[in-house]
């Protein structure tokens, strides 16, 4: 995984993990990787991918199976897309609308964009 500079790595981990759980490869009540599973995976220290799952059990999203694991929780899916569309509304449509703005894209422009790609998508 390529990490950018502009956010913690720890919250980073974060994202994939809420990618993985809306794309359904990590499904409700199923193990998901340990700490040193994924930090391996990811070339990162431990303790980072810790900070992660601390983070997404503060969420309630994932949980601890002593000495079994880390399991999402049953909602998962439906907290995690939650709080993804609830950043998407407060952080990502407000840079959007900015660059918009400054661009002088309208929201036609968007959709006709939105309308190729998805044709493509099709194809």
């Amino acid at each position: 995984m390529e990490f950018k500079d502009n956010k913690p790595i720890y919250m980073q981990i974060v994202d994939l993990c809420f990618h993985k759980i809306l794309k359904r490869e990590w499904r409700g009540e199923e193990r998901i990787p340990s700490v040193r599973e994924l930090a391996v995976g990811l070339e990162v220290n431990p303790n980072t991918v810790m900070r992660s799952y601390e983070y997404l059990q503060s969420e309630d999203i994932i949980y601890s199976k002593r000495g079994m694991g880390y399991f999402s929780r049953e909602r998962a899916y439906e907290q995690t897309l939650e709080i993804q569309r609830k950043s998407f509304f407060e952080t990502d449509l407000v840079e959007l609308f900015d660059t918009m703005s400054l661009l002088n894209i309208t929201i036609d422009d968007i959709v006709a964009a939105y309308n190729k790609q998805n044709s493509k998508e099709l194809k």
